[in-house]
């Protein structure tokens, strides 16, 4: 077995049957997506559109695609026919881009709302209440064609475990109100491959992981 089939084989058994894993694929060349395909593994998440769509085009048909990464309004059309779901949607102008390109695909696309809870000046998303103006607006009501399903956060990118953990708690907290007005909130991605379980114990039912299966990231 190579070290891509064991390391996907063993996370599975780590973590608890209800969290979803997306297996991160940027990056990584079709054949290590292949691998981690055999083992049963279906979800997959990319954070470029064009890199998705060409994956997409070139593997098998059954793959769900998570689109991970910051999202360009202008390239939302290039996805809007395949993509299963999309992280990182952290404004109503995206949504309503994603909205009118799902119709145009005459399907509907579910989305996460990205909420800012780390430091890094670098990280995207919004805060809590721009989170709650989305879902309560006259304007989000009367899109048909997308449904936001869930949080997902990123940690600060630091050493510092007790930072990272009340990073997750505060998300968790925010989307168990949430989830009281709004039951259709099921998701909650937060954790990546170096901190995962902290997210884990913080409530996130959504991981995505990259490096601990395919191994370091290539940049290019």
């Amino acid at each position: 077995m190579s070290s891509i089939t064991e390391n996907i084989l063993q996370l599975k058994k780590e973590i608890p049957e209800h969290i979803s894993l997306i297996a991160v694929s940027k990056t990584k060349p079709n054949e290590d997506i292949l691998e981690a395909y055999q083992t049963g593994h279906r979800i997959f998440g990319e954070n470029k559109i064009q890199e998705m769509v060409d994956k997409h085009e070139q593997l098998p048909k059954d793959i769900e695609w998570h689109m991970i990464g910051h999202v360009q309004r202008n390239k939302v059309k290039y996805m809007a026919p395949f993509v299963h779901l999309i992280h990182a949607v952290d404004s109503l102008k995206l949504l309503k881009e994603v909205n009118k390109r799902a119709a145009q695909n005459k399907r509907s696309i579910n989305c996460l709302l990205q909420v800012k809870i780390a430091e890094e000046d670098s990280k995207f998303g919004l805060d809590i209440d721009s989170a709650k103006e989305i879902l309560i607006s006259k304007a989000y009501a009367e899109m048909d064609n997308v449904k936001i399903i869930g949080l997902m956060g990123m940690a600060t990118f630091t050493e510092d475990e007790n930072q990272i953990e009340q990073e997750f708690a505060y998300l968790q907290k925010h989307f168990k109100a949430l989830q009281k007005e709004y039951p259709q909130l099921q998701t909650l991605s937060m954790g990546m491959s170096g901190d995962y379980q902290i997210a884990i114990r913080n409530g996130s039912n959504m991981i995505r992981v990259g490096s601990s299966i395919f191994g370091e990231r290539n940049y290019h």
